[in-house]
């Protein structure tokens, strides 16, 4: 239904969040790949590179995207070097912040693949890191996932036009919360 809904050159992906075992990844990417996936999202437990070298070889071509939990630029060395993902999902709040960011981006970059940042709730924060990515070190923008429920909290929220994020105009890291303390509101500055 999603395909036929989309149509064919829509880009598609699915998210099994870590839910299958090898055997049940197997099967399962094997019966999405018949929708044309971009790729398959956390096929199996984040910890398991030997599962997902095995699945990434079982499923060829489809292509598996992983990192929202992947919490360090060391496992994720591991995982590009052994071939076991092929879209890096990055994400500065799950690992050491802002220099690990980078650094597996920087990572990314020599071996050859590309980042497409988790955003969970932190939009805010990686749009300055995706214009990063792209203007320091190249990497092809492909897009970056918008979740907006937590936009009234932000001093400056990000803004999405026409699907498309805007450059902030503001200086720092879009990061600032609104904090209201008792009748009036304070706001606080994070970043």
């Amino acid at each position: 239904m999603l395909r036929s809904s989309i149509g064919g050159s829509a880009a598609l992906m699915f998210d099994a969040n870590q839910r299958w075992d090898l055997t049940t990844a197997i099967r399962m990417c094997r019966s999405l790949g018949a929708f044309e996936p971009l790729w398959i999202e956390e096929p199996t437990h984040p910890d398991d590179i030997h599962a997902h070298v095995v699945l990434a070889g079982e499923i060829a071509p489809l292509k598996i995207a992983a990192g929202e939990h992947i919490p360090n630029r060391i496992l994720f060395k591991n995982f590009m070097q052994a071939g076991a993902l092929h879209y890096v999902q990055a994400d500065c709040t799950r690992l050491a912040g802002v220099s690990e960011f980078l650094t597996v981006s920087f990572l990314a970059k020599k071996l050859g693949f590309p980042v497409v940042p988790h955003v969970g709730d932190m939009g805010q924060l990686h749009q300055h890191l995706l214009l990063f990515n792209h203007i320091a070190l190249g990497h092809e923008v492909l897009f970056l996932e918008h979740i907006p429920h937590l936009r009234n909290h932000f001093v400056f929220p990000a803004r999405v036009n026409d699907g498309r994020y805007e450059t902030p105009q503001e200086p720092g890291a879009s990061c600032d919360l609104k904090v209201t303390v008792g009748p009036r509101k304070v706001i606080s500055s994070l970043a």
